[in-house]
């Protein structure tokens, strides 16, 4: 890098495209060089907005920019694998908006691209920055929950209809990195049932369940043609337990002291009664900061000191993997279909900036 600030270069500037490039045209450490986009339109959008930044209908004007240190895509699903991988064969550092790519083989080309050119490669699991996502994860690192017993979410809305990702690829998606992200075990096999309205689309509702080896459980409902906007998730444990909906203006997680106790007279072993626990309800300060902002901030810092991003390729892979199954899974009506398990990724890789 020539100067103090890491140049940016962005392609795609449709629904997502816009937001990288303010966040990244607002953090001191980045500069925003250069966008790509095929819509005259949008590039006409962009130079009034950002007049300092260069735009272009040719990809390989960013690639080829040795201004530009790393490129984030913000494109459909279908373009992530190339582009990604002519970035890295260009010497630039990768930030790509999620899924990774289509398929587990074209991530794991991704990884091992960029780890033979020691660049850092990230999927833009947003969700895993939110304030409310890190505090869950705190708590539970913490076992202020004790043992997991479930993750039940809901997470609908009227469209954003996807043409070349179904429904669990678009929203799931976030409900499986989150998973990942704040249990400390891996999913061994899913089952998963969609359906499709739209005549030539793809599924628009999806229910996913995830097996764990111990008696923890996973739901997720996802939905494209809901009436109202829904992102609600309750996470269950033997000592507490958690209401987080990412709608909620300021109280976005809950926890709640309540649960069941287990009664088991010493005469009848083979009985026993269920009594119920319920105590105080408080909800933690959570940060008002954009999820997206301190994404941006830890791309950087993990540019500039090689440290591995918490949404790392190999995050992004285990991800896909769950996507892959589960999609098999709807084929198969429901069918339950293991996951390969991938190494696990060490906790200190995270720690520092989760």
């Amino acid at each position: 890098m020539r100067d103090s600030q890491l140049g940016i270069g962005v392609v795609g500037y449709g629904y997502w495209g816009p937001n990288l490039v303010r966040n990244f045209s607002i953090n001191p450490a980045a500069r925003v060089v250069g966008v790509s986009d095929l819509d005259p339109g949008r590039l006409a959008a962009i130079r009034q907005l950002y007049p300092g930044v260069a735009t272009t209908a040719r990809y390989d004007d960013l690639l080829k920019d040795s201004l530009i240190d790393a490129i984030a895509i913000a494109t459909p699903v279908h373009t992530h694998y190339e582009l990604a991988m002519a970035a890295l064969r260009a010497g630039k550092h990768v930030l790509v908006e999620k899924p990774l790519a289509p398929s587990a083989e074209l991530v794991s080309r991704l990884i091992d691209e960029a780890d033979r050119r020691g660049l850092t490669l990230m999927v833009d699991h947003t969700f895993l920055y939110t304030p409310a996502v890190q505090k869950i994860r705190e708590l539970l690192l913490k076992r202020e929950l004790g043992d997991i017993y479930y993750y039940d979410s809901i997470r609908s809305s009227l469209g954003l209809f996807q043409r070349d990702v179904n429904v669990i690829w678009d929203l799931a998606v976030h409900d499986i990195s989150i998973i990942h992200h704040i249990l400390d075990q891996e999913p061994i096999a899913v089952s998963a049932t969609g359906s499709c309205h739209v005549v030539g689309s793809p599924e628009n509702m999806a229910h996913i369940t995830l097996f764990f080896a111990n008696a923890c459980v996973a739901h997720v409902s996802v939905n494209w043609l809901s009436p109202v906007k829904v992102r609600q998730t309750f996470i269950g444990g033997s000592k507490k337990m958690i209401v987080y909906d990412d709608l909620e203006p300021t109280e976005k997680v809950k926890v709640y002291d309540k649960g069941i106790t287990l009664d088991r007279p010493p005469e009848s072993a083979h009985q026993f009664r269920i009594g119920y626990r319920a105590g105080d309800m408080w909800a933690p300060h959570i940060s008002p900061k954009e999820a997206l902002q301190t994404e941006v901030e830890h791309f950087v810092d993990c540019v500039r000191t090689g440290t591995k991003p918490i949404s790392s390729g190999m995050s992004g892979l285990r991800v896909i993997e769950v996507l892959e199954a589960a999609s098999r899974s709807i084929a198969k009506q429901g069918r339950p279909i293991p996951i390969r398990q991938l190494p696990r990724i060490l906790p200190e890789e995270t720690r520092a900036t989760a």
